[in-house]
């Protein structure tokens, strides 16, 4: 699609990583560097916003649990009304673009309009996250294996994931988006055969600004949550990987956040 003779502009779909702005890629800073407008969701710090020149347009168009938000159609429409005037266009997304974050369906809008993309590569909440803790997600003779589920299918859609397969066949299991569902989820886990003492912790904000984190069996994890006041946007850990935090941490401390910790119920 063109306006007149004119040749849109491309639009970077940009992965910021997981909340620290001192996370995001050289890449995904070059793109910033740029930029003429940038539209960014709820995840994204003030700091990542101040790498974008001084007169660029900030478009906020995040997404939050129970708040009146933008629709998707909504964020597509807007990446390509100003990519048609030749504006260069940073869509910018917590973690990657690709991991529960719709850089999917933005890619397929953009394309049926006639406008160039590139993706450009995060590093997501649910290794990140975890490392920043302490928590390796594998590790040799603990886990060989590690899944990222998401714990919001959607309105109207039926829940995607087999939390009762999942209980046995994998060692480490991320869950994003999944705090509200939580009981559920740890219920169906434990009835196909997780043990109810496993591991676990919650994570709001990881990596950014309010971090907070609860570690707890996952029987307990959801009541140790709720009594630490542990609030949406959460990350959830589930495995023995989890039993390790105490060792790296310790041994780590110094590339480890500040952030309040509660293992167990307080």
């Amino acid at each position: 699609m063109e306006d007149g003779l004119r040749k849109p502009g491309t639009v970077y779909l940009v992965g910021a990583g997981p909340g620290d702005p001192e996370l995001i890629t050289i890449k995904a800073a070059k793109a910033l560097e740029k930029a003429d407008v940038v539209v960014y969701d709820a995840l994204i710090q003030k700091g990542l916003l101040g790498m974008a020149p001084k007169d660029a347009l900030m478009l906020y168009m995040g997404k939050r649990a129970g708040r009146l938000c933008p629709s998707q159609e909504e964020i597509n429409d807007t990446l390509v009304e100003y990519a048609v005037t030749g504006k260069t266009v940073v869509r910018l997304k917590g973690g990657d673009p690709f991991v529960f974050g719709r850089g999917g369906e933005e890619v397929l809008a953009l394309g049926a309009a006639g406008v160039p993309c590139e993706v450009i590569p995060g590093v997501t909440s649910g290794i990140a996250v975890p490392a920043s803790m302490g928590i390796p997600v594998t590790h040799r003779g603990v886990s060989g294996s590690v899944v990222f589920v998401t714990g919001h299918p959607g309105s109207g859609l039926n829940d995607p994931v087999d939390w009762e397969g999942l209980a046995t066949s994998v060692s480490t299991i991320i869950i994003y988006m999944g705090l509200t569902r939580l009981p559920e989820i740890a219920s169906r886990l434990i009835a196909a055969g997780r043990p109810s003492d496993t591991p676990a912790a919650v994570v709001s904000q990881g990596t950014g600004e309010g971090q907070q984190q609860v570690i707890a069996p996952l029987g307990e994890l959801f009541s140790a949550a709720r009594k630490n006041g542990i609030k949406t946007p959460a990350l959830i850990i589930i495995g023995p990987v989890v039993g390790l935090r105490e060792k790296f941490a310790t041994l780590a401390a110094a590339a480890l956040p500040a952030a309040p910790v509660s293992d167990g119920i307080a």
